[in-house]
């Protein structure tokens, strides 16, 4: 049976974010939404479900956008395509999975009815038809973890259908190329000008930010909607980034502030402000590290719900958005399954690594795993620990587990009961976790006794703990009493809270 792939003027209508523009003299996580960079920290398509993307210019600038989907095992790149922005434009699209179109494959693909330019043109994707006359998609490529590029993680189709979005923005568009983008009665005025772009082009400006999102994983069946909000970086670039698609670049790994430094803004739990320098020349850059700095964080926090009487699940989507430059061999330029990770993350995609009797995670193929530790608390104040053998009241969090893709889900599941995906999001990437009662809070430790994580120092002697981690709750409510022969569906996510914690010995603390 074919199921409908959701139109794109009813995912602008789902998705709505507001916010004020941030500064720009260093990279930020902006509190208001808005920047130069975001992070869309999950799609899927699993389960019948499709993820909807948009993205909003907020200002009077036209802009040239690097749209980037990554996979959630290695966050290989799986689609790619430059993305034009008129002045208050708006750009949606759909995530599908191939079989829901009517179309042969287990992989996914994207879908736009937009206008907005886009480079290679969006005129020249393939048609849904006859299922879908006029619309366009692009199908999710395997090409990054296949033949020369195999990286031991899954080489099958299924690998497309979860992973997380990058949105980077290249530069402001100035003069022909502004005109060319902008539109008039809705219809830009010539995408031909910006197909093909000379890198060199003196009406590439410097990005001046203003750009927000959110997505949304709907399944239109069983009216279940999980939308967020985008995770947006102000200050993450002064100068043009641009190139064609199709190329590595522009990366987060270019994140400057000066022509030598990425300077890192980050606020943590107590309000406190740190602001920390990390070198952008010599081998190896620390650009990097200015990206990672503002999503350190120690230990995630956020709530569960697995009520049966209610007819609650909840899963946690925890997402490294930089994990790819510190862990993967073909970034880091050693052969595959041979070690040389870079801090915070301890192995590289593919290392061989046995486990030990203490319970720290190994590492193996189509991995690069992290040791996590956990702490439940019901709602009433009470720990797992008050009851667990070997736990009393006051010690750190016992339970081991770890976390081992670029996107990994948390599913608060039940140990007698096995599962092959996640209660919520139907995610094949999830670890599970056995819920303390029927709801609670849970705080993720990111920075275990066991095994230690911290970002490389800065210029200045700062050193973040824990692993550069975003994402959100999950939970679904079931109520299939609502009316007689009606079922009905309750979803809701919320981001999750983070502790961070910054240490300089030389300097007596963070500045």
């Amino acid at each position: 049976m074919k199921r409908n792939v959701l139109n794109a003027s009813i995912a602008a209508g789902l998705l709505a974010a507001v916010g004020l523009a941030g500064g720009a003299n260093a990279v930020e996580l902006s509190p208001d939404g808005l920047g130069q960079v975001l992070i869309y920290p999950y799609y899927t398509v699993n389960r019948n479900q499709q993820t909807i993307i948009s993205v909003v210019n907020a200002t009077s600038a036209a802009k040239a956008v690097r749209v980037r989907f990554l996979e959630g095992y290695n966050a290989r790149e799986v689609l790619d395509f430059n993305l034009f922005l008129s002045g208050f434009d708006v750009w949606t699209g759909t995530v599908f999975a191939l079989v829901d179109g009517g179309l042969p494959g287990d992989g996914a693909a994207l879908l736009t009815d937009d206008r907005s330019c886009t480079a290679p043109s969006s005129t020249g994707w393939e048609l849904l038809s006859p299922n879908y006359p006029g619309r366009r998609y692009l199908a999710f490529r395997d090409s990054a973890y296949i033949g020369a590029h195999q990286d031991s993680g899954p080489v099958d189709k299924a690998r497309l259908r979860e992973g997380h979005v990058e949105l980077i923005q290249m530069a402001d568009l100035g003069g022909t190329l502004r005109t060319a983008v902008t539109h008039t009665a809705g219809v830009p005025t010539n995408c031909g000008v910006v197909q093909a772009i000379d890198p060199a082009n003196t009406e590439l400006l410097a990005p001046t930010g203003g750009l927000f999102g959110a997505g949304g994983i709907v399944n239109a069946a069983q009216g279940t909607f999980y939308g967020y909000n985008a995770d947006a970086l102000g200050g993450f670039s002064r100068i043009p980034l641009f190139a064609a698609s199709g190329m590595p670049t522009p990366s987060l790994a270019q994140a400057n502030t000066t022509a030598d430094t990425a300077t890192a803004k980050v606020v943590d739990a107590a309000g406190e402000l740190f602001s920390s320098d990390f070198p952008t020349s010599g081998q190896p850059s620390q650009a990097i590290d200015a990206v990672s700095a503002v999503f350190m964080a120690s230990s995630l926090l956020n709530e569960y719900n697995v009520d049966a009487s209610v007819g609650s699940n909840t899963d946690w989507v925890v997402t490294f958005p930089t994990k790819r430059f510190y862990t993967d061999p073909e970034i880091l330029g050693v052969a595959p399954g041979a070690a040389g990770a870079l801090a915070p993350f301890t192995y590289t995609f593919g290392q061989r690594v046995a486990g030990n009797p203490y319970g720290d995670s190994g590492n193996g193929d189509g991995q690069s795993c992290s040791t996590i530790t956990f702490q439940q608390f019901d709602r009433e104040a009470s720990r797992a620990s008050e009851y667990a053998p070997g736990g009393f009241i006051g010690m750190p969090p016992v339970n081991i587990s770890t976390l081992c893709g670029s996107v990994s889900v948390v599913s608060f599941l039940y140990r007698n009961s096995p599962a092959t995906e996640s209660a919520v999001l139907a995610s094949r990437l999830f670890t599970p976790i056995s819920p303390y009662g029927h709801s609670g809070w849970m705080q993720l430790d990111l920075n275990p006794t066991r095994q230690p994580h911290a970002l490389r120092a800065s210029r200045d002697g700062d050193v973040f703990d824990g692993l550069p981690a975003t994402g959100f709750q999950a939970v679904n409510y079931v109520n299939d009493n609502a009316a007689p022969g009606t079922l009905s569906n309750y979803s809701m996510t919320f981001r999750h809270r983070a502790l961070r914690h910054c240490r300089n010995t030389a300097a007596g603390g963070c500045l």
